[in-house]
């Protein structure tokens, strides 16, 4: 994609948060507590990216994707941390593929602890994939109304029903 002199380019200081910083069995392991804690702004952000088609109007729904799950990191360590570090620990130390399956036994006492303390439930298997409807406070942006070119003389069109040919019966097929 080629940029203009005119085309806006959000400087460094605007495009700069401070990521966090976790491994990717910390992740694993609290991955579903995570989306669901950051629901709402997950589907801002890509509802934003999707409708808008230039992720330069979606920095600030990035930030508070980013903002939210510093918050959700936060009150982790605050209320279960212990459990989590043994739970997360044995995702670590399951494998390549960090299979979640090998560690029910620590997964108990850290879905307790978010259910208590932090009033999280795990999410249902498929919780992620269903349709749910997300409720906006953002504008609709405006449609880029183009001009379509002026139909191509001698075209069928598609859009009205095929017309029948009465002389023509291929075997046993129906007209």
């Amino acid at each position: 994609m080629a940029f203009t002199n005119e085309d806006y380019l959000p400087s460094h200081e605007e495009l700069t948060v401070p990521e966090l910083p976790l491994t990717s069995s910390v992740l694993r392991a609290s991955g579903v507590f995570f989306g669901k804690y950051c629901d709402n702004a997950s589907k801002e952000f890509m509802l934003c990216v999707s409708e808008e088609k230039d992720p330069r109007k979606c920095i600030n729904e990035g930030k508070e994707v980013t903002r939210c799950g510093w918050e959700f990191y936060r009150n982790l360590k605050k209320n279960c941390q212990e459990e989590f570090n043994v739970y997360h620990d044995c995702v670590d130390r399951s494998g390549s593929s960090m299979d979640i399956y090998r560690c029910r036994k620590p997964q108990a006492p850290f879905d307790q602890c978010m259910k208590e303390k932090m009033n999280m439930e795990r999410p249902p298997i498929g919780y992620f994939s269903r349709a749910r409807i997300h409720h906006t406070k953002r504008e609709m942006p405006k449609l880029n109304e183009e001009v379509l070119p002026e139909k191509i003389p001698g075209l069928q069109d598609f859009r009205s029903p095929p017309k029948k040919d009465l002389g023509t019966n291929y075997g046993n097929m129906p007209v």
